[in-house]
This record gives C-alpha cells, sequence and structure tokens, in this order.
C-alpha cells in the first residue's frame, strides 16, 4: 500500500485496517503523533490528512492511502506550500508561538493541539476566541495549561497576518 507522510512517498506491507498511528509511529518512527486514548477522544494522534485534522488511532491505513498526511514534524513544510514561501522555516508559526507561550507543560497533548490550531489558522488568519475554543473542543491537556495554549494560537495568527 502506498503512503504518502509528509511530502514523502513511502510502499508499506501492513493490512489495510491497520491503524494509521501504528504506520506512523512503529514503521515510520515518527515521534509527532502519540497514543493517547485509542478512542479519537483526547486528540493526541491527531494528524492533518489532505488539510484535515483527523484522529489516527481510529483511521485505517486504507483510508488514507490516496491522501497526503501530514504529521507535527511536517508542519513547517505544510506552512511553508500554503503560503508559498520561498524557503521552509524550521518551525510552523503555531511551534514556535507555543515554545515563545511556554504553552506545554508535559507535552503530551503538543502534537493534537499543534496539529488542530495549524489546521484553523490554515482556514482563519484571524479567529474569534470562540473559533478557537470550539476548535480545541475534543483536545485534551493533562496539565490545564488552556490559558497559555489559547494564548499561543492567538500569537501565532497575528505573526501569520504579518
Amino acid at each position: 500500500m502506498k503512503l504518502t507522510v509528509n511530502g514523502r512517498a513511502y510502499e508499506l506491507e501492513a493490512d489495510s485496517d491497520t491503524p494509521l498511528l501504528y504506520i506512523l509511529a512503529d514503521d515510520l518512527k515518527l515521534k509527532g503523533p502519540r497514543f493517547g486514548c485509542g478512542l479519537a477522544q483526547c486528540g493526541s494522534c491527531s494528524v492533518l490528512l489532505d488539510g484535515q485534522e483527523i484522529r489516527s488511532c481510529v483511521t485505517p491505513l486504507a483510508a488514507v492511502a490516496d491522501g497526503s498526511v501530514v504529521t507535527l514534524e511536517g508542519l513547517p513544510q505544510f506552512y511553508a506550500d500554503n503560503k508559498k514561501l520561498a524557503a521552509t522555516p524550521d518551525l510552523h508559526p503555531v511551534q514556535q508561538a507555543f515554545i515563545d507561550e511556554q504553552a506545554p507543560q508535559c507535552g503530551y497533548c503538543y502534537n493534537g493541539i499543534t496539529i488542530k490550531a495549524a489546521e484553523l489558522l490554515s482556514h482563519n488568519i484571524d479567529p474569534s476566541e470562540a473559533d478557537i475554543r470550539q476548535a480545541m473542543d475534543g483536545h485534551l491537556c493533562r496539565c490545564g495549561t488552556y490559558p497559555r495554549i489559547m494564548k499561543a494560537i492567538r500569537r501565532a495568527a497575528v505573526e501569520m497576518r504579518k
């Protein structure tokens, strides 16, 4: 089965019903998507499929074979492609804002929240507080750093509008 992840094509030998997360973590050795709840309720396993967030823990490989998957590791290129930048930055503005605002504490939620924020800001460069809250609904932060997460997303939006 063929799979495109972060712009790179892979030929995989796996059952079509294998969860995408297992392929990303075990076969491709990517560290971004994480196993959290296994029920698509926490968001730790989130990736982008053709620019839309999906939960990779419950998404079978067959469902993504014809699409393009972006993980946390591929967000800088995703941003560069969307903005038609000549060079790829080291970090997506959301990633940099999370660092600047010290948003993650333990970091377990970081993958999913960053993926969702990148998706949101790729469609809505000036989100309201309600837009951000709605987008983040279903993403759990065990440490409760929600105020810093909100601040980081707002900061990234400002940076992306420049």
